[in-house]
């Protein structure tokens, strides 16, 4: 598949992390950890694997979520204020999204990819980075690969969405460290140096907040973007 770069601007790549920004005031309370079940697997090949299954995320269906990661970019209005949606989503550890490349048609799907940057629990050791890579994008879940500095197959995010009660089953996991031959030897130089356990941590706590975000915004973003409702 041929990707098509994103113009190569200031806004679209800011340089890497330089500073966190002040978190932005939304009245929304962020989910604590204890509204999900999470945890974390050691799993035999030497990777590490960090689980969460949500608390519904209600009033938000499948098909909201699989349009929200095609539709990162932008901005969003509340209370009259403009802000940029990826901040909004989680206000206080969320710097920046853009996408880097796109399928053939313009579109946001498998084979196009993301650049994140964020700061879990806003601590300057636990800064994520990263270009990811999109192999799974639709209803039923969302699954990308990011790189550690421009390495791939270092890590995976695995996303599961089905539809409940009043909302969405969210599950999803972070998969560090290589399952190759030859990156599979990279697992434990990554586990202590460029993703520690405590930043394991942090990812589960961020990762909660975020999801859990989705109920103040989503539905209404969704809608008048699409004209679509649950």
């Amino acid at each position: 598949m041929t990707l098509i770069p994103v113009d190569d601007d200031p806004i679209a790549y800011p340089p890497r992390y330089a500073g966190l920004p002040v978190p932005l005031p939304l009245p929304f309370a962020l989910k604590p950890v204890s509204s999900a079940d999470s945890g974390v697997d050691h799993l035999p090949d030497g990777r590490t694997r960090y689980w969460i299954r949500h608390d519904v995320v209600r009033g938000v269906t499948p098909a909201m979520l699989a349009w929200w990661f095609a539709n990162l970019e932008g901005t969003i209005t509340y209370a009259g204020r403009h802000y940029n949606r990826y901040r909004f989503w989680h206000p206080g550890d969320h710097v920046h999204a853009s996408y880097a490349s796109r399928r053939p048609d313009g579109r946001i799907g498998p084979g196009a990819s993301i650049r994140l940057v964020e700061v879990l629990g806003r601590n300057p050791a636990h800064v994520v980075d990263t270009t990811t890579h999109i192999e799974r994008l639709d209803e039923g879940g969302y699954v990308h690969n990011p790189a550690f500095h421009g390495v791939k197959r270092l890590a995976r995010m695995e996303y599961g969405f089905a539809p409940g009660p009043g909302g969405t089953y969210y599950e999803n996991c972070l998969i560090i460290g290589g399952s190759g031959p030859l990156t599979g030897l990279l697992s434990p130089l990554i586990t202590r140096f460029a993703f520690t356990p405590d930043k394991g941590q942090a990812w589960l706590r961020h990762n909660i907040e975020e999801v859990g975000m989705f109920e103040n915004f989503l539905p209404r973003l969704y809608h008048e973007e699409t004209g679509r409702t649950a």
